[in-house]
């Protein structure tokens, strides 16, 4: 999965799909549907399962073999945020995930710049699991401009969410991952070509 997930390089992606929908019935209040592949999932509210309460959102894979993933997602300024310590935290449940899903959450600063992003990859969550609570926490730098967030399925299978929240946290909170880790290697390699 590409680190752009939501990034405002996706915005054209993301203002078709408010103006002219996606083919889902109902999306949750204030959330919209994104991703590489938003297509070949549905999404929207179900009213027969919940972490508490009445409803959880859910994302399901449509097609027998999804390229890619979707996403429900929010965008939100950072600046009621800016140099502080931020917590993404919510209830997922999954049902036969083949590939894996998990939160997300994205800083961007200016000409979007990402400035700190984690999607749970290192930590994904596969299979069929109950209702389990998940964290995100990342910093948020005085230059950022906005924040993105939410929960995506890459591959075959279901997965419900509920009970999202997005808090400041003191700095006795680690981080779960921080804008200077990188998943390139930290040397050229293989550069004669003959491994």
């Amino acid at each position: 999965m590409k680190k752009s997930i939501i990034g405002f390089s996706a915005m054209c992606v993301i203002a078709a799909t408010i103006l002219f929908g996606n083919g889902n019935s109902r999306l949750p209040k204030g959330w919209f549907s994104s991703g590489n592949n938003p297509i070949e999932y549905e999404m929207g509210v179900d009213t027969t399962v919940a972490q508490s309460g009445k409803s959880s959102a859910f994302i399901k894979s449509k097609s027998p073999e999804p390229n890619d993933f979707g996403t429900l997602a929010q965008i939100t300024s950072a600046e009621n945020y800016i140099a502080k310590r931020l917590r993404l935290s919510g209830y997922i449940k999954s049902d036969s995930v083949k590939g894996w899903c998990g939160m997300w959450m994205r800083i961007d600063g200016e000409n979007k710049k990402e400035l700190g992003f984690d999607n749970m990859k290192e930590r994904a969550i596969k299979g069929t699991t109950d209702w389990t609570k998940y964290e995100i926490v990342l910093d948020v730098p005085s230059s950022s401009k906005a924040i993105g967030y939410g929960v995506l399925l890459n591959g075959k299978g279901m997965l419900w969410f509920d009970n999202m929240k997005l808090e400041v946290v003191d700095k006795s909170v680690p981080v779960t991952k921080t804008a200077k880790e990188s998943t390139y290697p930290k040397d050229p390699v293989n550069l004669n070509f003959e491994e």
